[in-house]
């Protein structure tokens, strides 16, 4: 088995998530340059819109800004408001199939303005990496698209088809594939030609989503992974979301390289620390915010990495997963969309055995999570700053959440001391009234 890449912190001058904790405020981050305070989670608090507290938002975006080719309803508006109070904008995929041109491209044209600059994505990530593995102009087998191809060339590699010469006849182990992923007439596209010389064995294979790949490219990779060939893929999203829902993704067809190698690749995307260091690079971030829509990718990264993470319920994620999320999977902030960036984050309070957030207060009582009305109201204008809310985010308006806020710190609090949430009580918040235990 191939071991896993480097795990390693990638900070930003800002803690990781360690408990439901108000967040200090982080006044005057922009002005400085740097990160002066410190945001705790998981469900922390902010007095302050959080497009006001960070520096740059490190977006995904299949879920988050559009499913498919649909722009999620609310996200073009928000991340404009949130561009004119000085956020800065890097928007961050693991999808590898499109170059950053052609995704920016296709932002503009969903309404969300954006150029190549301002996107990372999952197959530069893999390229960096391979790079820093192989020798100048080494071949590599390229199963994935046009934006995989791309960053393989702009790090000086050379993309090849074919994982070498070929097999006896009859064996159906072939030199070159059905499916040429180095495009019609490029460099080294991994074939001889009539009377040339036999194509070199590619030194690395590198894997991307690419909704055409075909069995003989699939072979032709587990082919160079068996001969010895390193392996890295962009990322391991089981799923992609569509407009028609959860579509197979690069994790798929990873799984079926490994049951057919019996090898585990180097992984580039979230939430490993390739992708994540390279959008901090490239947004030239002090006190960034990942936001996402998975659990086990975005959030997984920020908290894998120190980094607040704002999670949103337009992609894969549902509030019954969260309820559910082990440590590394809670995120510092929740909203329902990319509007959630406008707003701040009210504070958790313990009241002995209960949580409450905002209106509502949850207990596990002997295994079943409960809900009831606060016992405090809100802090209201007699204690609310400038925003309508106090210093530690108290007396925010209701986004709709804050019975799932308090039943998730409730339930995470008991899972965590050994005591894990049973049963759901029947007589609950109309918010919450479709939360299952899985």
């Amino acid at each position: 088995m191939r071991a896993r890449e480097d795990q390693r912190p990638v900070r930003a001058e800002v803690s990781a998530p360690a408990g439901p904790a108000a967040a200090t405020d982080r006044a005057g981050d922009r002005a400085g340059g740097q990160a002066t305070g410190s945001v705790d989670g998981p469900l922390a608090a902010s007095a302050r819109p959080l497009a006001e507290r960070f520096d740059v938002a490190l977006l995904d975006l299949d879920g988050v800004v559009y499913r498919g080719d649909a722009v999620v309803p609310r996200a073009a508006e928000s991340l404009a408001a949130a561009r004119a109070t000085g956020l800065r904008l890097e928007f961050v995929t693991n999808n590898a199939l499109r170059p950053p041109a052609a995704v920016a491209e296709r932002l503009c044209r969903m309404g969300v303005p954006a150029r190549a600059e301002e996107v990372a994505t999952s197959a530069q990530a893999a390229a960096t990496m391979a790079a820093a593995r192989l020798a100048p102009g080494a071949p590599v087998l390229v199963l994935g698209g046009a934006g995989l191809r791309e960053a393989i060339e702009a790090v000086g590699l050379r993309p090849v088809a074919s994982a070498g010469p070929p097999g006896p006849p009859g064996s159906g182990a072939s030199g070159s594939s059905a499916s040429d992923p180095a495009g019609p007439g490029s460099a080294g596209a991994g074939s001889a030609g009539a009377g040339g010389p036999e194509p070199a064995a590619p030194a690395a294979v590198v894997q991307g989503f690419d909704p055409t790949i075909d069995y003989a490219r699939l072979a032709e990779a587990a082919l160079a992974i068996r001969a010895g060939a390193l392996w890295i893929a962009s990322n391991t999203d089981a799923t992609v979301p569509t407009e028609r829902g959860l579509a197979p993704g690069n994790g798929s067809l990873v799984a079926a390289l490994r049951t057919a190698t019996g090898q585990e690749p180097l992984v580039a995307g979230k939430p490993e620390r390739a992708l994540h260091a390279e959008s901090i690079r490239r947004g030239g971030a002090h006190s960034p915010l990942v936001v996402g829509d998975r659990l086990d990718t975005d959030i997984e990264s920020a908290n894998r990495h120190g980094t607040p993470g704002l999670l949103v319920f337009t992609g894969v994620t549902t509030p019954s997963d969260l309820l559910i999320a082990p440590p590394l999977w809670r995120p510092t902030f929740l909203a329902r969309d990319l509007a959630g960036l406008l707003a701040g984050a009210p504070a958790a309070r313990t009241d002995g055995p209960a949580i409450e957030v905002g209106e509502w207060r949850c207990v596990v009582d002997d295994g079943t999570l409960r809900w009831q009305p606060s016992r405090r109201r809100p802090t209201g204008s007699d204690g609310a700053g400038s925003d309508g809310a106090g210093p530690d985010g108290a007396g925010l308006a209701d986004d709709g959440l804050d019975a799932l806020r308090a039943a998730c710190l409730a339930a995470w609090r008991a899972a965590d001391s050994g005591q894990p949430v049973r049963a759901l009580a029947a007589d609950r918040p109309e918010a919450v009234a479709d939360l299952t235990l899985g």
